[in-house]
């Protein structure tokens, strides 16, 4: 199916606004195309962490991200290729609206932008459920915006009836763009949300190979997937020179391999494949752990990295693991390197929402009305087992809590952009912080990370 100058046929699956619809569309048709026999690769633009579990589920491939934000846009085409290796086709959902980016930075991190990249044609999905002839000046004026994005066709999303498609097929048939799907509205794809966002495949369970396998069925029955596959097909070559992104091996092979223990599990569940690829690439041995069931960090864990997820739903059941809480306080207290995001700093403090966590920071969390939500542009404040002090790096908040106080005597990071802070903590071997940060954007932090583990 891959022509040696065009690479894997692609697709960008996007749309107008968020709550359109493309996660739907995105996932059934990842599964449809699984379902017949095809390898897909999943990808999701930008920083989200939910979306591509789903992806996953679809595909039994890894979902993985897209941000030119967080990696810039030098590596987008890499990663794509990393992932896509070995596979028929990749499906790429956007993020947000088809232009929305960072904000305050044109088309930075936007749906468009990766599409450019990848030289990949957009399918629009459209929510039809207020509109009909109107929906030939929305398409119009989407197609027209940006003339190197190419649309290639439409998903009319959230059909009431026969009567309605017609009238809407007519009126995209005006634009010139060819319609490639008509769903229905249905409950069956329905996927829960919470305060940030889809609740996660992990906390479903086979809810949500229900909702997927139901996702697939209706873009089958409801799509031309020959017409679909054929737009990924006429992807435009990439950019001469492109080669996949390899989280390059550590030199030495006399070197220790220290064993590295990464939290999972329902209550963490915010990651990035590359980060474990980077460590076992780095020299280390990575072993999962459920923070939930485990009573106690595997047998000779010599670091620990705890991402984002959702501590305050689990806050507690986390409480109540007394036994691992007691591990991971004296790992950390005795000096080894722990990297803690988001979720992982709320579980390091003294307490969340009133319940005992594992008290290595002196520092409270607790939930908040107020959405923390964005981009930002980071430095080092001081050395650490991640970076050492001046190191830039751009990262991602997304959070409903609230940590008192928001900074140690020992910040991890000064926030540069959008407003000038100081945030986290870095004390004894750990670096803890709200800020979600992508490795692959600076490789070194992992290599930093195993070493440190190696010496502590």
């Amino acid at each position: 199916m891959t022509s040696p100058d065009s690479g894997v046929p692609r697709l960008v699956v996007a749309a107008p606004s968020s709550g359109s619809g493309k996660t739907t569309v995105a996932t059934g048709l990842m599964a449809a195309l699984a379902g017949r026999g095809l390898a897909v690769s999943p990808h999701k633009v930008g920083p989200d962490y939910i979306d591509p579990g789903y992806h996953a589920l679809a595909t039994g491939r890894v979902g993985r991200n897209l941000d030119a934000y967080l990696c810039g846009t030098e590596l987008v085409g890499p990663l794509f290729l990393h992932g896509a290796r070995g596979c028929d086709i990749a499906v790429v959902e956007g993020v947000m609206g088809l232009y929305d980016g960072a904000a305050g930075e044109g088309e930075l991190a936007s749906t468009a932008q990766v599409a450019k990249l990848l030289r990949a044609p957009v399918v629009l999905v459209v929510d039809a459920s207020s509109q009909s002839r109107s929906v030939a000046a929305l398409v119009h004026g989407f197609v027209s915006w940006d003339p190197e994005v190419r649309i290639g066709g439409v998903i009319l999303n959230k059909v009431a009836s026969d009567r309605h498609e017609a009238l809407l097929r007519e009126a995209v048939d005006s634009v010139g763009v060819p319609v490639l799907g008509v769903l229905r509205r249905t409950a069956r794809v329905d996927v829960p949300s919470r305060h940030l966002g889809l609740v996660p495949v992990a906390e479903r369970g086979p809810e949500a190979v229900d909702a997927v396998t139901a996702m697939g069925a209706q873009v089958a029955a409801g799509c031309d997937l020959e017409a679909l596959v054929g737009l990924a097909r006429a992807a435009g070559p990439l950019p001469e020179g492109s080669a996949p992104w390899t989280p390059v091996p550590t030199r030495s092979v006399k070197k220790s391999t220290p064993r590295v223990a990464v939290a999972g599990g329902a209550a963490f569940t915010f990651s990035y494949a590359e980060h474990t690829e980077l460590l076992a690439a780095a020299g280390a041995e990575v072993v999962t752990f459920d923070p939930l069931r485990d009573e106690e960090l595997p047998e000779g864990t010599r670091g620990l990295v705890i991402g984002g997820g959702f501590p305050e739903v689990y806050a507690c059941e986390l409480s109540a693991n007394e036994g691992l809480r007691k591990s991971v306080a004296e790992l950390a207290l005795g000096g080894a390197p722990v990297a803690a995001e988001c979720a992982g700093l709320l579980y390091l403090c003294r307490e969340l929402d009133g319940l005992p966590m594992c008290g290595v920071l002196d520092a409270a969390a607790r939930m908040s009305e107020r959405l923390t939500l964005g981009y930002r542009d980071a430095v080092a404040v001081s050395d650490s087992a991640l970076a050492g002090a001046g190191t830039r790096l751009r990262g991602h908040e997304f959070h409903r809590t609230v940590v008192e106080p928001g900074a140690g005597a020992s910040p991890a990071w000064g926030m540069r952009a959008p407003e000038r802070r100081v945030e986290g903590f870095v004390e004894r071997g750990v670096h803890a912080s709200y800020l979600h940060t992508h490795w692959a954007a600076e490789p070194g932090v992992a290599r930093r990370f195993v070493e440190r583990c190696r010496t502590s």
